[in-house]
């Protein structure tokens, strides 16, 4: 090998070797469409017409349950509020409490989303429907000068898969999902 190819070959590792890390991660896909699903930290207003006892406000606990009275412990992490008013109607039939019970689940407080690194306000933020990582990134004070600003790394547990991967400025955010905006080589 000559001189000029093995400038040629080593100019190539030292440019690869610039590539960002989070361009090779896969990239995080989620269909807009899917249901809320509830985990730990969600809070639901739960109503069940003529049972004031119940008829409540929950947070869904560490280990993604609910203590109901009369009903005890039920697991709500991974359902959706409608398949949640579903269980405990089922329940309340099962023990013979009410024939044809009326539920109603509404989420009051989704769990929030954290972002870190070159942004001006890293921390934890309330979601808000229909976010993409650049709202996210803009709620928390816009891009630093040294951020990567085409993709960023995200975490996310969504219905029980663990999905770690890039995320684009249009990418959804989801509740509990943690983003972390990468610093760009010079």
């Amino acid at each position: 090998m000559n001189a000029r190819q093995t400038l040629a070959c080593m100019s190539l590792l030292i440019l690869g070797g610039c590539a960002s890390g989070v361009n090779r991660l896969p990239q995080i896909t989620t269909a807009p469409d899917q249901a809320y699903r509830l985990a730990a930290g969600d809070e639901i207003r739960i109503t069940v017409y003529g049972f004031d006892s119940i008829t409540n406000t929950y947070v869904v606990s560490d280990t993604d349950s609910i203590s109901l009275p009369l009903l005890e412990t039920i697991t709500v992490g991974g359902l959706t509020p409608a398949l949640l008013e579903q269980a405990i109607a089922e329940r309340l039939r099962s023990r013979d409490l009410a024939p044809n019970p009326s539920v109603s689940v509404q989420v009051q407080k989704t769990r929030p989303f954290f972002i870190l690194g070159e942004v001006q306000r890293p921390g934890q933020y309330p979601y808000v429907p229909g976010m993409t990582l650049l709202t996210a990134v803009s709620i928390a004070g816009g891009y630093t000068f040294r951020a990567q600003t085409h993709a960023a790394e995200l975490r996310r547990a969504h219905n029980g898969m663990h999905q770690h991967g890039r995320a684009d400025p249009n990418t959804p955010v989801l509740p509990g999902d943690i983003i972390s905006v990468g610093e760009k080589s010079f």
